[in-house]
């Protein structure tokens, strides 16, 4: 598929769609499943709290989404020269007023969500008030990731951000809404998601390293440089399926807890895909990849939980 410049013709849905990016969702709703399959696993799984939990991790993932085109355009970091797709407003489709309308109304959209989710998960004080804080820390972060005048996705920070509200927090809290109580065992398969999300992240930050350098926007990639960010990205694949492996070793005992293993030599074979793109264009396609080697590994881990 072709880039589209600021020049190619578009219609307002097109362009609305464009940064809305509902090709990320899934990526979002992995927590979500990973959470609900661990649950499920200790039978304590509960298909409404499940549900509303998928329909705020929605909507947080498109918060994050316009919030990341506006935050870029008002700042001049999504140029004409980037490798990535340019968005509704780096090409004059959606004005500044329209997107941030757009982003109230998704912040209404998530708080009414995970109000509900609270309120058919919770049943202690203590309960409501901690998930209140988490929803409105993670409404935070989905914003300040590049709005304001020091957003932390310019100062390298995007990653452990990801680790912690894809991961740590979204399967972690999915598990606990369902179970009522927290069990360390949860955290090898969220550090996993979360680390199978952060280079879906870091792949988006290698692909525009040159371009982010230029324009001030300090991700992790441009703070490691192109060959140690490559290191990196091997690094933490490599530690998503040892989580998992851990997990499945000490915690599971049928062969369906290593379903996952299936997904291995598409990791491998990205990380040398990853290792041999020396270009922004060559690393531009590992991203789809990325995402779909991320979303195998979380599905197959997920159902073999289920069917363990």
């Amino acid at each position: 598929m072709s880039t589209m410049t600021p020049c190619t013709p578009t219609t307002p849905t097109r362009a609305w769609l464009e940064s809305l990016r509902p090709k990320t969702l899934p990526l979002a709703f992995a927590s979500i499943v990973m959470g609900s399959a661990i649950a499920s696993l200790q039978g304590v799984f509960h298909p409404l709290t499940a549900l509303l939990a998928l329909l705020t991790a929605g909507c947080l993932q498109i918060l994050s989404n316009l919030a990341n085109d506006y935050g870029d355009a008002e700042k001049g970091s999504d140029t004409p020269d980037r490798v990535g797709p340019l968005r509704g407003m780096q090409k004059g489709m959606i004005t500044a007023a329209q997107m941030k309308r757009a982003i109230m109304l998704t912040i209404a959209l998530t708080i009414v969500c995970g109000i509900a989710l609270i309120a058919v998960a919770c049943h202690k004080p203590s309960d409501v008030v901690g998930f209140l804080i988490l929803g409105l820390l993670s409404i935070g972060a989905a914003i300040t990731y590049t709005v304001g005048t020091r957003p932390y996705g310019y100062m390298g920070l995007g990653d452990i951000s990801v680790l912690i509200f894809f991961g740590w927090i979204s399967v972690a809290g999915t598990f606990y809404l369902q179970a009522g109580h927290f069990d360390w065992i949860v955290m090898l398969p969220a550090t996993a998601t979360g680390l199978l999300a952060t280079a879906v992240l870091n792949i988006n930050n290698l692909r525009d390293i040159e371009t982010d350098s230029a324009n001030g926007k300090n991700t992790l990639a441009v703070r490691l440089g192109p060959v140690n960010a490559r290191r990196y990205h091997a690094t933490i694949l490599s530690a998503a399926a040892l989580c998992l492996a851990i997990f499945s070793a000490v915690h599971l005992h049928h062969w369906t807890g290593w379903l996952f293993l299936l997904a291995l030599p598409m990791l491998v074979v990205h990380i040398k895909r990853v290792n041999h793109a020396k270009t922004s264009l060559e690393v531009r396609p590992l991203l789809e990849h990325m995402v779909k080697a991320a979303l195998l590994t979380n599905v197959l881990f997920a159902a073999g939980l289920l069917l363990n």
